[in-house]
């Protein structure tokens, strides 16, 4: 059997890599326990000179063969399709679970094992959708883990050359979102940025519910752009919502029918600030914000479709 020293150091580099392959916790868990399981079981682990590559290529493997074959469900999905927010409470992580949450079949919370890194933030998360599934492996394996070419050949079965060029192309790509998420990391010191955007962000809801609606015209950039996933479960717009003056109608409305009633807590999704509204002691919606150069928001992904936050767990840090 695997031992459990090994088990444990490689997990979160494993689960981090899934889950930004998959875009969900859940399935990122299952792949990294059956990759763990299969490897603890070989027969020829004594054969094998590089075991995080090896675990690194079994897990980006079993990512590439389900996104293959999800890919017919994702174009069923009802609405937008977001990724599953990997949260984290303010304050840290290891807070008991809220009502009717999803326990991880490891005992612990898959989203406590994500790594954070500020060139892989939630809107990058977002943005990776843009590339192939191998573009996306390649990307990943280059950029996060710092393989060289010759290493993600032999994962993605293609040759350095051309893994060299899929990288450049998946750059080219995801220009924008690095951007966006270059210039929110140049910002000052991290903590400091995330004070400001929790409470800027209780600000923005505020006003929405108090009806301010020239507070929320000014705080947001005028480009900017609303996308929320209900996954047919619950309301949600199913295209997204440009412009300030549209996306600040839709809180006024959603406000006007008590649907940002609730507790809001600060939470860290994927590296970036966001809040989660919790409503008798179910955690409803997940929203994460990005800003603008000028410190305005630009982007507002509302994650609430209930399969989706079903590992988020309560912290007790409320936004006051």
């Amino acid at each position: 059997m695997l031992d459990t020293t090994t088990a444990l150091s490689y997990r979160p580099l494993l689960i981090t890599l899934a889950y930004r392959m998959l875009g969900s916790l859940g399935e990122a868990e299952d792949i990294v326990q059956d990759a763990l399981a299969d490897y603890s079981l070989s027969t020829s682990r004594g054969e094998i000179e590089h075991e995080k590559a090896y675990l690194v290529k079994m897990v980006t493997n079993r990512c590439l063969n389900l996104k293959q074959s999800a890919r017919k469900r994702r174009e069923l999905y009802v609405g937008q399709w977001l990724p599953e927010p990997a949260v984290r409470f303010a304050g840290g992580s290891g807070a008991p679970a809220l009502l009717g949450q999803r326990d991880s079949v490891s005992g612990g919370n898959p989203a406590d094992y994500i790594e954070r890194q500020e060139s892989i933030t939630y809107v990058m998360l977002v943005m990776l959708e843009r590339l192939s599934a191998v573009e996306r492996a390649v990307f990943l394996l280059r950029e996060t883990l710092d393989f060289d070419y010759d290493e993600i050949a032999s994962i993605v079965q293609k040759s350095a050359a051309n893994c060299r060029k899929i990288f450049s192309r998946a750059k080219e790509k995801l220009q924008g979102a690095k951007a966006d998420s270059d210039e929110q990391s140049a910002r000052g010191d991290l903590n400091v940025r995330e004070e400001q955007a929790w409470a800027f962000a209780k600000a923005f809801i505020q006003a929405a519910e108090t009806g301010n609606s020239s507070t929320l015209v000014n705080m947001l950039a005028h480009d900017a752009m609303l996308v929320s996933d209900g996954g047919g479960k619950v309301r949600a717009a199913i295209n997204p919502i440009e412009g300030a003056e549209r996306v600040a109608s839709f809180f006024l409305g959603i406000a006007r029918k008590q649907a940002l009633e609730g507790e809001l807590l600060p939470v860290d999704v994927s590296g970036q600030p966001g809040v989660v509204l919790i409503r008798e002691g179910i955690p409803v919606k997940v929203m994460v914000f990005g800003w603008d150069g000028e410190s305005r928001i630009s982007k507002i992904f509302m994650i609430m479709n209930p399969d989706k936050l079903s590992f988020v767990t309560n912290g007790n840090a409320a936004l006051s």
